[in-house]
């Protein structure tokens, strides 16, 4: 047996990111995947009195419903189709915006596009998340919602967001894809607003190459979303007579094997979570005190610890700083940075209609390089150092994983602080 955990992580051509959970890939995905592909059931669906049927998805669904404290949880097929179905289930469509930070994956904007919706570009802080200050000001009577996408494993400021959706009347929808897991005063992240959602990418905190899932105490929103994910079928195939479907919908159900993966995976999530925390924090702590770099503000402590996210002077040094550590600031990233989305930029709509082809649904939202000035000055000024992820463009030379050494992580600081040290 080959476990994923000894191949080196170059085997993308040093392209690759995998998540934290790549680090314990073993026995047990291998046994639960065995358990599926011997019961000869696959699909979601079984006969639910056969023993041989595993119920792989359900079971996924309840444990992560029970551990997060949510009513309902929804397995699907990737954290795009988690936002789309989401955002399908709260009616969001033709006419309606949804603000989105400059500083996310495109999925986060995309998403609503395809609901025929516009996304609603707003500036970040020194988070990286969601601006509430700025988010106001882009409030028109044609929001109808705000995605907080709690980036990079660090929760969005839930507390003055949820303030606005109330005073503004808005839906809030949560894009947890890189934060699963993370903590907000207590609660899981995707379980604060109305829909929360989640993405289990090999980029992910857990894994298995891909999926994603929907999440909500709204058992109406619960009852859309299932009946979307499967064709407009509801509670599920088994039983459903032609023309008592209610919606149509799509195809984006999670397959038995996925779901068998997963849960090897999440039955280890706090074991991932305090491997993260623990790295995170000794280099956090070998960093300190060092004049003109600050680190990236929380808004809780109960971040994913993922990344560590540092902040220079300026521009100038960052970019001399990343040049000789072998990576570059976050503003050259091609994936979450909207001056580098030129298909968002351009509009890049491949068929007529809404939003942007639309005489019934006219919008004046114009996209443009530059046009968040805040988030490119932090994005300009922001390094990350790997803690959970493998990735070039996410400082890998001089970072570490969640199974380093204390001997390997006080090293990998001391790189990054003598290379730092000559800037400033």
């Amino acid at each position: 047996m080959i476990l994923l955990s000894i191949i080196p992580w170059n085997f993308y051509g040093g392209k690759g990111m995998p998540g934290p959970g790549y680090y314990w890939i073993g026995k047990e995905e291998e046994d639960e995947v065995l358990d599926v592909i011997r019961s000869h059931y696959l699909f979601r669906y079984g006969d639910e009195k056969d023993p041989n049927f595993k119920k792989k998805v359900y079971t996924l669904e309840g444990e992560i419903s029970k551990k997060f404290g949510c009513r309902y949880a929804l397995s699907v097929t990737s954290g795009t189709a988690a936002l789309i179905v989401a955002l399908t289930a709260a009616k969001i469509g033709p006419g309606d915006e949804v603000i989105v930070p400059g500083y996310t994956f495109i999925a986060s904007m995309s998403s609503v596009i395809a609901c025929g919706a516009v996304p609603v570009l707003a500036e970040v802080d020194d988070s990286l998340t969601l601006d509430p200050a700025d988010v106001e000001k882009r409030i028109t009577p044609k929001t109808k919602a705000i995605l907080a996408v709690h980036m990079l494993g660090n929760p969005c400021d839930m507390d003055r967001l949820s303030a606005l959706a109330k005073k503004h009347k808005l839906l809030l929808i949560e894009d947890s894809a890189q934060s699963f897991g993370g903590m907000y005063k207590g609660k899981y992240l995707g379980t604060l607003g109305l829909l929360g959602i989640y993405s289990f990418n090999f980029f992910k905190t857990i894994n298995a190459g891909d999926g994603g899932m929907v999440v909500t105490d709204d058992e109406e929103l619960f009852k859309t979303a299932f009946s979307f994910h499967d064709q407009g079928h509801l509670p599920h195939r088994a039983g459903v007579e032609v023309g008592n479907r209610s919606i149509i919908g799509w195809n984006f159900r999670m397959n038995e094997l996925t779901a068998a993966f997963l849960l090897a995976q999440f039955r280890r999530l706090d074991k991932l979570k305090d491997g993260l925390t623990r790295v995170k924090s000794r280099y956090k702590k070998q960093l300190g005190g060092i004049e003109g770099l600050k680190f990236r503000k929380l808004n809780d402590p109960g971040e994913c610890a993922t990344l560590l996210t540092v902040l220079l002077p300026t521009a100038d040094i960052a970019e001399k700083v990343c040049a000789e550590l072998g990576t570059k600031p976050i503003s050259h990233s091609g994936w979450h940075v909207y001056n580098n989305m030129e298909q968002i930029l351009g509009k890049k709509q491949l068929t007529p209609g809404p939003p942007f082809q639309s005489k019934e649904f006219p919008t004046n939202v114009e996209y443009s390089k530059g046009m968040l000035p805040v988030t490119d000055d932090l994005l300009s000024r922001a390094v990350n150092i790997s803690i959970g992820v493998i990735d070039a463009g996410l400082g890998s030379a001089f970072g570490v994983n969640p199974l380093s050494s204390d001997d390997e992580i006080d090293k990998k600081a001391e790189t990054f602080i003598k290379t730092v040290r000559k800037y400033l």
